[in-house]
C-alpha cells in the first residue's frame, strides 16, 4: 500500500500509469463516480460505484495489478472498507496487488498505516519553473504575437516567488502574471505572493504584510542598516555551497516605540521580499497539541514561501523563559523546542527577525550564537537619528522638512521615541487644524513640551535594559 499525498492527481496517475508499463502490470482506477475502471478505459467494472464492493472485486481478483483509489480518505472510517483493505494487504504474499490512495490530504488509519508507505511528487526545481515560465511566455506570443516584457531581475523574483508550488500551480500563476498586460511588474509579484500564501493554508497562521517600507523610510540605526547591506546578496543569490553561509535572522532588542517593528518590516524593504509576521494570539489554542501543530504548519508556510522574511514580533510573549514554561502545561516549551530545532536545521531561504522588549522572559537557548546571527540593541533615537524621523514623518504627510527648524526640533525632542515624535508631529497638525492655519515649528515644539516621553516615564526599567544590553548586544545605531 502506497498513500500519496497531492494536488496534481493527473500528475500522479500518468506517473503511476509509466510505472504500470515499465512492470507490465495493469493500472485500474477508483473513483465514486466512475466506480472501478481499468486505465484510460470508458467501461467501469459492474457494481463497484460503492467502495466496499470495489475492495471486494480488488480481493477476489487473482490479477497482480495496480489499483489507485481517489479521494478515498473520506471513507477510511468505515470499519468494513479498513477492514477489507487490512485484508488485502495480508494476501500481498500470494497475489501481489498494489493499493495506490491519492487524495489531496490523507491519514491512514494506525492498522493500516504500518503497512504502507508514503510518497509525496517532488515539486519542481529552479530550472524547470524557468521552463515554465518560458514556456508560457511562447504561447502568449504565439496567441498575441507580442513578445512579454519584463526585466531580468523581475524574471528571477518570480521564478524565485513560484518555488515551493507544484507544477500545475506554478504554470498557473506563471499564467495570470503574464496574461493580463504581456508585462512581468512588481505588481504581478504582489498578486502571485498573495495567492501563493492563500494556496498554501498560511493566510490564517502566517499573515502577509502589505505595504512594506523601503529602508529609506528608517530613520538612523547605521550599524544595522550597514549590516543588512553587506549579506544581502549572499542571501538572496547564494545556494549555500560557497564559503559564506547565508544569513539566517536577527534578534532585534529595545525600547519600546524606538521602531524595532518598523525596522523589521525595513529588512523585507531593503532585500525586496515579502514579509509574513507570525502572531502568537493565532498560534495558541485550547486543544492539546493544536499549539504545537500550528508552530509546524507555520513553518512549514513559511519555508514553503521562500525566499521571504520571518518576522516574530514580541517573542518573549510565545515561547518559554526559565521556570515560566510551566504555567501553560509545558506548551510554551515544546513551542521554544520546535522552534529552535527548525532553526538549526532549515535549508529554505527564510531570514527570521525577531523582536523583543522584555529580555528577562528570554530564554538562554535563543540567545546563544547559532541560532541569530546578530542581536542588535535598538535605542531611543540619537540627535542625528531624530532628525531623520522627523522628516521621514514631515514628508509622509506631504509637508517639506525645509520649511521647519530641524534643529531645534531635535534638540526639543531629546529622549523621544520614534513613535513619540510621529505622535507629536500628528497632534501638532490637529492643533494646526483646529486654528484653521498651517503647521509650523512653533505647533510641534509646544506638542513635545506637553509629553512625557517613555525614557521619563520608564526611567529605571530603560536603564536596567541599556545597562543588560551594553555588554551583550551589538548597538543598531
Amino acid at each position: 500500500m502506497v498513500a500519496v499525498e497531492s494536488h496534481e492527481e493527473s500528475r500522479v496517475l500518468a506517473m503511476l500509469e509509466s510505472f504500470s508499463n515499465l512492470n507490465d502490470r495493469a493500472l485500474y482506477v477508483w473513483s465514486l463516480t466512475d466506480g472501478l475502471r481499468l486505465r484510460n478505459s470508458n467501461a467501469s467494472i459492474y457494481n463497484t460505484s460503492d467502495i466496499v464492493d470495489a475492495l471486494r472485486h480488488i480481493e477476489g481478483s487473482p490479477r497482480n495489478a495496480i489499483y489507485v483509489l481517489v479521494d478515498a480518505h473520506t471513507f477510511l472510517e468505515n470499519p468494513v472498507v479498513v477492514r477489507t483493505i487490512k485484508n488485502i494487504a495480508q494476501k500481498a504474499e500470494v497475489v501481489p496487488r498494489m493499493l495506490v490512495f491519492l487524495s489531496h490530504r490523507i491519514t491512514l488509519p494506525p492498522e493500516l498505516a504500518r503497512l504502507s508507505a508514503n510518497f509525496t511528487p517532488s515539486l519542481p526545481e529552479s530550472a524547470a519553473i524557468r521552463k515554465i515560465l518560458n514556456k508560457e511566455a511562447s504561447r502568449y506570443r504565439a496567441a498575441t504575437g507580442a513578445k512579454v516584457a519584463a526585466t531580468r531581475d523581475a524574471l528571477h523574483m518570480l521564478a524565485q516567488h513560484l518555488s515551493g508550488l507544484t507544477q500545475e500551480d506554478a504554470r498557473r500563476l506563471a499564467r495570470m502574471a503574464i496574461r493580463d498586460d504581456g508585462a512581468v511588474t512588481l505588481a504581478d509579484i504582489a498578486r502571485v505572493l498573495k495567492t501563493k500564501h492563500e494556496l498554501m493554508q498560511g493566510s490564517d497562521i502566517l499573515s502577509l504584510e502589505p505595504g512594506i517600507p523601503d529602508i529609506s523610510e528608517l530613520g538612523g540605526l547605521s550599524r544595522l542598516k550597514r549590516w543588512l547591506a553587506v549579506r544581502r546578496e549572499v542571501f538572496l543569490k547564494g545556494d549555500g555551497t560557497g564559503a559564506l553561509p547565508p544569513p539566517k535572522g536577527m534578534l532585534l532588542l529595545g525600547v519600546q516605540g524606538a521602531g524595532k517593528s518598523h525596522a523589521a518590516k525595513c529588512v523585507a524593504g531593503a532585500w525586496h521580499l515579502p514579509l509574513f509576521r507570525m502572531d502568537f494570539g493565532t498560534l495558541y489554542q485550547k486543544y492539546h497539541g493544536e499549539t504545537e501543530r500550528n508552530m509546524r504548519e507555520a513553518l512549514r508556510v513559511a519555508a514553503a514561501m521562500a525566499p521571504c522574511v520571518l518576522w516574530i514580533n514580541e517573542i518573549e510573549k510565545g515561547i518559554a523563559g526559565g521556570a515560566g514554561g510551566d504555567s501553560d502545561g509545558g506548551v510554551s516549551k515544546r513551542v521554544l523546542g520546535t522552534l529552535l530545532t527548525w532553526m538549526a536545521e532549515r535549508t529554505a531561504r527564510v531570514f527570521i527577525v525577531a523582536t523583543a522588549n522584555d529580555i528577562s522572559h528570554l530564554p538562554p537557548e535563543l540567545l546563544h550564537k547559532g541560532r541569530f546571527d546578530e542581536i542588535f540593541f535598538v535605542d531611543l533615537p540619537k540627535e542625528a537619528a531624530r532628525e531623520q524621523i522627523l522628516g521621514i514623518h514631515l514628508k509622509r504627510r506631504k509637508l517639506d522638512p525645509g520649511a521647519f527648524d530641524l534643529k531645534a526640533l531635535t534638540a526639543a525632542s531629546d529622549g523621544f521615541s520614534g513613535a513619540e515624535l510621529e505622535q507629536a508631529i500628528v497632534s501638532a497638525l490637529y492643533e494646526a487644524h483646529g486654528e484653521k492655519t498651517a503647521l509650523d515649528t512653533g505647533h510641534v515644539l509646544r506638542e513635545l513640551s506637553r509629553t512625557r516621553p517613555i525614557s521619563v516615564v520608564m526611567a529605571e526599567k530603560i536603564a536596567d535594559l541599556r545597562a543588560w544590553a551594553a555588554e551583550r548586544t551589538v548597538s543598531a545605531d
